[in-house]
């Protein structure tokens, strides 16, 4: 098979992340990665099933808050609204943002992991990127933040384990990529919650084709309504169904 060929795939390939446990023969750990080697070099997305993020905080996050998110009065979103903070965190109605000059008609929340803004004058201005995320008042959505909180911990644990298994599967070993990264506490890692409602009539694009600008994109599908899908070299479309259980994982294309 080619290099072509094999990157003209028609369906997304899915890894299973216990063939890493430490009770696993040793070969399940050189299975995984070469499947992993495949999917970031032919594919650039992959399911991850049997993954490290307690399933119990996602069904108390999908399940018993993010409803209650998008249904909180407009006046409490707009109160978050991402155009007051500098960080680039925080709510954004339908419609207001655009992909390849098209209106995207998604509902959204951005939030952050845990951190403080160390911009000071002086330093450059990509500082003042990372900050405190804007957060609804808690007696209109009790526990959500703890809840969203834990999760993205959860999730950024997943992604620095995921991002050594990366450099393996390329043969760097599995610190290959540090040093890419600031430490941990210096970094900040971002979650978007998105509503893509009904739409009748005009443009019905949720968000247009467009790559990711970060290194790792981790998708958890919270519910059962098809949309995402992916294309490949020959420029076809290809369903990425949810799949419960699963994050989809795609690699981000940098400027």
């Amino acid at each position: 098979m080619t290099s072509t060929s094999a990157a003209n795939f028609s369906s997304i390939p899915i890894l299973d992340f216990s063939l890493l446990n430490p009770d696993q023969p040793p070969p399940s750990k050189q299975t995984f990665l070469s499947h992993l080697r495949h999917a970031l070099i032919n594919v650039g997305f992959l399911y991850l099933k049997n993954h490290t993020v307690p399933q119990h905080i996602i069904d108390k996050l999908t399940i018993e808050h993010i409803s209650k998110l998008f249904d909180l009065p407009q006046n409490a979103k707009d109160k978050i609204k991402m155009a007051n903070n500098e960080h680039f965190l925080g709510y954004s109605r339908l419609g207001t943002e655009l992909t390849k000059g098209q209106v995207d008609q998604r509902e959204q929340f951005d939030f952050g992991t845990k951190h403080k803004c160390r911009w000071q004058k002086g330093d450059p201005d990509y500082y003042r990127l990372w900050g405190e995320s804007q957060w609804p008042d808690e007696e209109l959505i009790p526990g959500f933040r703890e809840t969203l909180e834990t999760y993205l911990e959860a999730v950024e644990d997943l992604s620095y384990s995921f991002s050594s298994l990366v450099a393996e599967a390329f043969g760097l070993g599995p610190n290959g990529l540090n040093h890419f990264y600031e430490t941990k506490e210096l970094m900040q890692h971002r979650g978007k919650i998105v509503k893509y409602p009904i739409v009748t009539g005009g443009s019905d694009q949720g968000v247009g084709p467009h790559y990711d600008a970060g290194f790792l994109t981790f998708l958890l599908q919270a519910s059962p309504h098809e949309g995402l899908q992916v294309q490949n070299l020959a420029g076809e479309w290809i369903d990425a169904p949810p799949i419960p259980g699963t994050f989809v994982i795609n690699i981000g294309k940098g400027r």
